[in-house]
């Protein structure tokens, strides 16, 4: 019996289809690089974080809408949506953005200053936070009051990171003698709260300490009382 015929290949230019195909397949599955914004392009960006950031802090994140926004933004929704398709885009952009201004002020807190002069430091960085950046404090607010849920991957690694680094500085500090011992986490937490009291609930504080006390010397005034809290807490006493 005469041995079969192996199948010949298929003709060159049909392969050559073929790969062709596969080439644009696999291309198009990979996604394209983003192409860098334009001047114009981060302007409007800006204008609209910015619009977003003033509807957010009034009205949080349930209460807000991509209309609300562009009518603060001065601009069309569709040509919104163009740089943001969805609401939750926005909010997460400006809380990653926020969250890296937050972290900004423990970050100066150096572990080889004198551990007064750096607490003390710290505390006046918070309020002129509280005092400079108001709808950037009620935003963070809300988002806690919602259990975080555009950013709580960023608290539980950036944020984290940070605090475990500062809490074991302050530790140091305290076997050193430098500060009394106490719990590095609550009094970072002491800081915060007291601090950023002044931002999210300034409208009460103005009221209750009136005309004559409630203008813009409140803020020093805070200081100063912050500072005697603070660091007359933390000052080492003689064992009896």
């Amino acid at each position: 019996m005469a041995p079969r015929k192996l199948k010949t290949a298929e003709p060159t230019q049909t392969s050559a289809r073929r790969q062709h195909k596969a080439d644009a397949k696999a291309a198009a599955a990979t996604p394209a690089k983003p192409r860098p914004l334009t001047r114009i392009q981060r302007e409007k960006q800006d204008i609209i974080l910015e619009a977003a950031l003033e509807v957010f802090s009034a009205h949080g994140f349930r209460g807000s809408t991509i209309d609300q926004i562009a009518e603060v933004a001065g601009m069309s929704k569709p040509n919104l949506l163009y740089y943001f398709p969805k609401k939750e885009e926005i909010h997460r952009r400006l809380m990653s953005e926020l969250l890296v201004t937050w972290l900004a002020p423990l970050e100066e807190m150096r572990a080889d200053g004198d551990p007064f002069v750096e607490i003390r430091s710290y505390i006046r960085r918070k309020l002129e936070m509280a005092r400079d950046f108001p709808r950037q404090s009620r935003l963070f607010a809300n988002e806690m009051l919602r259990g975080a849920p555009h950013i709580i991957d960023m608290i539980e690694v950036d944020l984290k990171a940070l605090v475990d680094e500062k809490a074991q500085v302050l530790l140091t500090w305290m076997d050193e003698g430098k500060i009394a011992r106490t719990d590095p986490y609550h009094l970072i937490f002491s800081i915060w709260a007291t601090t950023q009291h002044y931002a999210d609930f300034d409208v009460q504080v103005r009221a209750v300490l009136g005309k004559a006390r409630g203008g813009e010397g409140r803020f020093e005034d805070a200081a100063r009382y912050l500072e005697q809290l603070f660091l007359h807490g933390l000052t080492p006493r003689p064992r009896a």
